[in-house]
């Protein structure tokens, strides 16, 4: 791997130095995403990289415990919630049926985590907090979903009392309730990951996943309906619908709030800013839902109609703000790690390698050729953690001691670097 770098060797991949290293922060800003702004408000140099100076190896020093314990309660918590919500199923609906129902509603839980994966592969979140917003979303906000929403259906038939009760449970109701117990998780998640809640992209996955979640549950719950009144055969419109049709539908509605959410975290700010934005985010995604119950009743005769006129073009929509969005990503990395190249602490074909796809996919095809595919993974990610990390830096995030985290992700990222030199050494 020629990083220009002492001792890569020959053979290794070659990059071009990308441009405009030696420019201020303030002359990337024209191609700058959600970020630009942060990063003038809050110019702050990278440290310098002394020539010389040894490392220890990081993964020889034991990681800050910092609000691990926590995670792991959490996550616990929210599996056994979990584990009694499909125990409940199972009862209520038959072993058989609900076993039908599980596989069927596993379909459309698939084609989401499918996209929130390709949403999240530039700057992966971690597994753990991951698995606690699906655990959360199966789980907890079902259980939240179910104990509120026959007050709120009594309080909005009370208010009020002319409009039929077909629009007040699945156009208001359903909204309200659902959207607020799924986003409770989300909001969990700013408060125990955020070192981990860098901006917009951060917050759709969040959100998404989720979301991805309370429709698994949803959907066995529709489909076991199905079974239940009308017999095995009657599942597969129903599967038609929610499976096939619309299997993103919760995770687009959500996602509008974990978008808010990201956007106002990244801009840094406390408990205001941060529930502020919550209680924001709520209307987008609660009037999304509305729209999507509320359709056919409400809009449209013909939910085929409705479906291309409205839903199609949305999902478009998103799909189009998702990809803008993502190379936002790519150009902070980019921007970032020029700022630590131009410090001395990465080549600027390192920085061509780790901020663009094609650079990673080179570089991960050479490490696999000398048996080093997982330092260069671990490079990789590394790289992504430093230039966000530096970016909550510049945005004034002030929630946690980036300055270390920035300090000691350098000099992991300097550890991995050698050790793929001696893995490419030593393969020669």
């Amino acid at each position: 791997m020629a990083m220009n770098t002492p001792g890569a060797g020959p053979g290794g991949p070659q990059w071009n130095s990308p441009q405009g290293y030696g420019q201020r922060p303030e002359d990337h800003q024209q191609h700058a995403g959600w970020w630009g702004t942060t990063t003038l408000r809050h110019h702050h140099p990278a440290p310098a990289r002394s020539g010389g100076s040894p490392f220890q190896p990081v993964w020889n020093q034991p990681p800050p415990r910092r609000r691990g314990v926590l995670n792991v309660l959490l996550v616990i918590v929210a599996a056994l919630v979990v584990a009694g919500v499909l125990l409940f199923l199972s009862l209520s609906l038959g072993p058989s049926a609900f076993l039908l129902c599980g596989i069927l509603a596993l379909v459309p839980l698939g084609i989401c985590l499918l996209g929130l994966r390709w949403i999240d592969r530039w700057d992966p979140e971690p597994r753990g907090a991951l698995l606690f917003a699906f655990l959360w979303g199966a789980g907890t906000s079902v259980v939240v979903t179910l104990l509120l929403g026959t007050y709120v259906v009594d309080l909005l038939g009370s208010a009020l009392s002319t409009t039929s009760p077909e629009v007040i449970g699945p156009v208001l109701q359903a909204p309200l309730v659902e959207e607020f117990a799924k986003g409770l998780g989300v909001l969990i998640l700013v408060y125990t990951r955020r070192s981990h809640f860098d901006g917009p992209v951060d917050g759709i996955v969040y959100a998404g996943t989720v979301a991805a979640g309370f429709a698994f549950t949803e959907n066995i719950l529709y489909f076991g309906s199905a079974v239940m009144e009308s017999g095995t055969g009657a599942v597969v419109g129903v599967f038609i619908l929610r499976g096939l049709f619309s299997p993103f539908a919760h995770v687009m509605f959500t996602s509008l709030l974990g978008f808010v959410l990201g956007w106002a975290v990244s801009r840094g700010g406390g408990n205001a800013r941060i529930l502020g934005a919550f209680v924001l985010g709520l209307i987008p995604a609660m009037a999304g839902h509305m729209l999507w119950n509320g359709g056919t009743l409400v809009l449209f005769d013909n939910f085929l109609l409705f479906y291309l006129v409205v839903q199609v073009p949305l999902f478009v929509a998103a799909v189009v703000a998702v990809v803008l969005l993502r190379r936002s990503e790519r150009r902070l990395t980019e921007a970032r790690l020029g700022d630590y190249a131009r410090a001395g602490w990465f080549t600027p074909e390192e920085v061509r390698m780790l901020a663009t796809r094609p650079g990673r996919s080179q570089a991960l095809a050479w490490a696999n050729s000398v048996g080093a595919k997982q330092d260069m993974r671990a490079f990789i990610r590394t790289g992504s953690r430093i230039a966000f990390t530096r970016q909550r830096v510049l945005g004034g995030r002030r929630d946690a001691d980036y300055a270390s985290e920035e300090r000691a992700l350098l000099e992991e990222a300097t550890q991995r670097r050698a050790r793929i030199f001696e893995r490419a050494s030593a393969a020669r």
